[in-house]
């Protein structure tokens, strides 16, 4: 359970004294992230064999943006934002071991109600922008093309509140780079996921990840979702 305290931004990443309502308190838990059907059956046939493969079960939950994130938050809770935080996948679940990371994928699946196809939809286009922010990153020097990746697929952690209903603060939230700051900061996501979410509402910071993404936006297909970022990410990037 986190406790009732402020995150406080590193000092590469500090705002300006003006833009203090960014620090954020730590007092409840969000809901879970719903999972997709698919992966959690695909996840128990793994399950199932013999000998389990680390790779192929962290390829699974990376296709899936709420496996993503129901683990990445699992590590937050565990480790919050020391050095020794895991960051990719594959090491969060052979930190945190098997078991315990598909018990947090399992606590919730995609509802069969009105918002199942946004659900859909979202995670999809989330899965897509992931795979072309790494193909992105591959021809970029000192950018690592798995963080690239998990930008992309985190990139929608914003609308997340609006999609699956949630009442707290961020559903009302209209900007939804600052839903997304709020989230990744109370969850301790990896440090690339709040750099993005800086970078693309904060003036004064680099343009690294959101130039990713951007470039992730224009190569592929237009999305079923009202993604904020699938023309443009901030004005000064044009």
């Amino acid at each position: 359970m986190l406790k009732n305290t402020a995150f406080q931004i590193p000092a590469v990443l500090k705002p300006p004294v003006e833009r203090q309502p960014f620090q954020v308190e730590l007092v409840h838990e969000l809901p879970h992230l719903p999972v997709l059907p698919e992966t959690l059956l695909l996840l128990e046939l793994k399950m199932q064999e013999t000998c389990v493969d680390l790779r192929e079960i962290s390829q699974l939950v990376l296709g899936d943006l709420g496996a993503t994130l129901q683990i990445l938050r699992l590590a937050g809770q565990e480790y919050g934002n020391s050095d020794g935080r895991p960051v990719r996948i594959e090491d969060c679940i052979s930190d945190l071991g098997l078991h315990a990371c598909l018990e947090a994928v399992s606590a919730q699946t995609v509802a069969r109600d009105g918002r199942r196809h946004a659900v859909a939809a979202a995670w999809s286009h989330s899965r897509e922008i992931a795979q072309y922010a790494k193909l992105v990153a591959e021809d970029l020097p000192d950018v690592n093309p798995e963080e690239a990746y998990l930008v992309g697929l985190l990139h929608t952690t914003g609308l997340l509140p609006a999609i699956l209903g949630w009442s707290r603060a961020e559903s009302a939230a209209a900007d939804t780079a600052l839903a997304g700051f709020r989230i990744a900061n109370r969850w301790a996501l990896p440090l690339c996921v709040v750099e993005f979410f800086c970078e693309i509402h904060l003036p004064g910071y680099g343009t690294r990840w959101s130039r990713i993404v951007r470039t992730a936006h224009q190569v592929a297909n237009r999305s079923s979702i009202h993604c904020p970022f699938e023309h443009d990410i901030r004005p000064h990037l044009q």
